[in-house]
């Protein structure tokens, strides 16, 4: 089965970074999708679970249009306990983080701007590496 991390911002320098930095830590390990939002990563999350894609983490972005990023996290919860989320803020409200740590399981949460190291490290440490 193929394994997977995608990436929700709706920010495309910030997707670019992202991409950059998990191609250069992780190679081909995973494939890599991105979402411009929250809509859009649902769907991709339910066209990978469809094409047999195990999603193993999630790198959202809190501040975003139509769908903040606690409640999409908590939403990718409910279908999919067991995705480590990683939530990525500028200026994320305590309240929504804490939201998502109770009711999404929230592995962390990093502050932009984040280093290539803090970004490599939440994902390795959620998935137990």
């Amino acid at each position: 089965m193929s394994k997977a991390i995608l990436c929700v911002d709706d920010e495309p320098m910030i997707l670019d970074s992202l991409k950059v930095q998990l191609r250069q830590e992780l190679g081909d390990k995973y494939i890599l999708e991105f979402a411009e939002d929250a809509n859009d990563a649902l769907e991709v999350l339910d066209e990978m679970d469809g094409d047999g894609v195990d999603v193993l983490v999630i790198v959202s972005d809190w501040l975003m249009p139509g769908m903040r990023g606690d409640e999409f996290l908590i939403k990718v919860h409910e279908r999919f306990p067991q995705i480590v989320k990683v939530m990525l803020t500028g200026q994320a409200e305590e309240q929504a983080v804490e939201r998502a740590k109770t009711l999404a399981n929230l592995h962390c949460c990093l502050h932009k701007p984040w280093t290539t190291e803090e970004l490599i490290g939440a994902i390795r440490s959620g998935l137990g590496e």
